[in-house]
């Protein structure tokens, strides 16, 4: 738990960061995300001269397949939300991030057949309504949210059966999308459109520091998913777009107010339902077993 809250809370804190490198355009920043947290595992790899893994990996497809398809979901997920944050659409990501639990807990029932209660069932059903009432009062599907929320889900749904550990699965994430990072890093230099050629040295520092910055609570995030159940891994998310929420609204001025507001309002509902009969299910559980009589 203590491993998904941290991973949550830095998250929050990520719009703060990307504000930062508003000039860069947002497919850009994500080329350098991949790149350089590559160069920072490879690093902690060599450190630890951790290497065995990779070779038994390399001879697995499978495996190989698995990652490359959780690599996938995660650079465009980043794509998304680095593009929406710049765009002054903070407001938007945190949406998508409150529903992403709710789409865990019903991927962790469809895919890995963990058993939705009635209340679960009952937050589920609110968050869909939710999304209905957005659409129908905005008069278009909020696809930024839903989108963040699929594609993040799905990443922890991979993570979490995954058959690697977390410094391993993320080393070969980064690893198996270099190739690409490479070739769009040579076209844009060919171009002499490289865009952390021409920045500033601070921009470059920031750059530069995108991978430890994103690797670390991606390590912590899947600590946390191989070793709590995936409904209980959702409640922990929604801390995350909570402090993204708050950035975008006092921090930004974006507008949350009218059918926008009452749209959260409901999301927020079917969160407190889940949270509380988790919570229930969880002192009742502790309370009954024999350790707790001990």
């Amino acid at each position: 738990m203590l491993y998904a809250v941290s991973a949550s809370i830095l998250w929050g804190l990520f719009p703060l960061y990307f504000k930062l490198l508003k000039e860069i355009p947002s497919f850009d920043i994500v080329v350098h995300r991949l790149f350089w947290s590559f160069v920072f595992l490879a690093g902690v790899l060599a450190w630890r001269r951790q290497w065995g893994w990779l070779g038994q990996a390399a001879r697995r497809p499978l495996i190989l397949f698995g990652f490359l398809l959780s690599a996938l979901l995660l650079s465009g997920n980043w794509t998304l939300y680095v593009w929406a944050v710049n765009d002054g659409r903070i407001v938007d990501t945190s949406l998508g991030y409150f529903m992403s639990p709710l789409m865990s807990v019903f991927m962790g029932y469809l895919i890995l057949k963990e058993r939705m209660r009635p209340l679960q069932w009952l937050a589920v059903t609110m968050a869909l309504g939710a999304v209905l009432w957005l659409t129908v009062a905005n008069g278009s599907l909020p696809w930024i949210a839903l989108v963040i929320a699929v594609t993040f889900a799905c990443y922890g749904l991979l993570r979490k059966v995954a058959h690697l550990g977390p410094l391993e699965g993320l080393s070969l994430e980064t690893l198996l999308m270099l190739p690409l990072v490479l070739l769009m890093l040579g076209i844009d230099t060919w171009r002499g459109s490289n865009s952390f050629m021409g920045a500033p040295a601070g921009v470059q520092v920031l750059l530069a520091l995108a991978g430890p910055i994103t690797a670390v609570p991606l390590l912590l995030f899947a600590q946390g998913a191989r070793r709590i159940p995936l409904s209980m891994l959702g409640l922990m998310q929604y801390i995350s777009p909570t402090i993204q929420l708050l950035t975008g609204v006092l921090l930004y001025d974006e507008p949350f107010a009218g059918t926008r507001a009452v749209g959260f309002c409901v999301i927020w509902l079917a969160l407190a339902v889940y949270s509380a009969e988790g919570l229930w299910r969880f002192w009742r559980t502790r309370a009954e077993s024999p350790a707790a009589g001990n």
